[in-house]
């Protein structure tokens, strides 16, 4: 029996969570082509015979603006303190970019870092076998695996060489879990990112939802709040005559009754809480922080 701790850490947009859908077999991070989709660590745990690997998505690095990005880094930094193993993620069609490259020399004395060059499906040859070079330059990676998180290339690969370097000889989580994320953190989680896919430019950033009412029964019902920063983002996000607001709901629920195995009546409501993003209290309130 064996098992570990896993961080993964990239910059926003390198298919992090994709990558942990890819490896868990289900999905349980919520993906969007917009950066710092992900806010929070959210833990998989993959079990096989007698392995367990139990991973971190985290959210993508970057330059904090608010308080809540603040809360995002602070994240970033939990999740490598906490781990056996950093799982470096770089996106094969950008190269090692400067920033990639402060990533890895930044934890240059973590006991074992993997690199994982994702997106080769869409990469050309000669953008990959570069990174490879480079990469191989630094003497504290460990190893390097060209994945497709999207495709699934090489997921069974990447498994097999984090497998290699762990060394707990105990199970921290049942056999049959996938994750330590509430219902209500899923739920929500889902509503957001059907509010990401179909709101643009600064707007789905300053969104964050609320669950307020969730009643299981032969309909699970639930109303949930969609929390903006401005009053003409909440006119953009209700859309012509609930327009919008109907298009994030019905996919929301489709996802939602898809998830949860039975039929889901949806309720959402829009609501303007200025520079929510800035406020600890309110922060505190949505769960990001305590």
């Amino acid at each position: 029996m064996k098992s570990g701790f896993i961080a993964i850490l990239g910059r926003p947009n390198v298919g992090k969570s994709s990558l942990l859908n890819a490896i868990i077999g289900t999905k349980i991070a919520i993906v969007t082509p917009k950066p710092q989709t992900t806010r929070r660590r959210i833990t998989g745990i993959l079990t096989q015979d007698d392995t367990q690997l139990v991973f971190t998505d985290t959210p993508g690095v970057f330059k904090s603006k608010n308080v809540l990005g603040d809360y995002m880094m602070k994240e970033v930094k939990t999740a490598s303190e906490e781990t056996d193993i950093i799982l470096l993620v770089f996106d094969a069609t950008d190269g090692l970019t400067n920033a990639d490259k402060e990533l890895i020399e930044k934890y240059q004395d973590a006991a074992t870092v993997i690199a994982a060059i994702n997106k080769t499906d869409i990469a050309k040859p000669d953008q990959v076998l570069p990174m490879i070079d480079e990469l191989r330059h630094y003497e504290h990676i460990s190893e390097i695996v060209p994945i497709s998180a999207l495709k699934g290339k090489n997921i069974d690969v990447l498994i097999d060489v984090l497998k290699k370097y762990i060394k707990d000889d105990v199970f921290f989580y049942p056999k049959d879990q996938v994750t330590d994320q509430s219902l209500r953190e899923r739920v929500s989680e889902l509503i957001r990112e059907k509010a990401m896919f179909y709101l643009q430019q600064e707007i789905p950033h300053g969104v964050a939802v609320d669950i307020e009412r969730y009643e299981d029964g032969d309909i699970i019902e639930i109303d949930a709040l969609i929390i903006c920063e401005k009053d003409n983002h909440k006119g953009i996000i209700i859309g012509s005559k609930g327009s919008t607001l109907k298009k994030i709901g019905s996919k929301a629920r489709e996802e939602l009754e898809f998830v949860l195995g039975k039929k889901v009546f949806l309720t959402l409501y829009v609501k303007v809480i200025k520079d929510w993003r800035k406020r600890k209290n309110i922060l505190y309130d949505l769960g990001y922080y305590g």
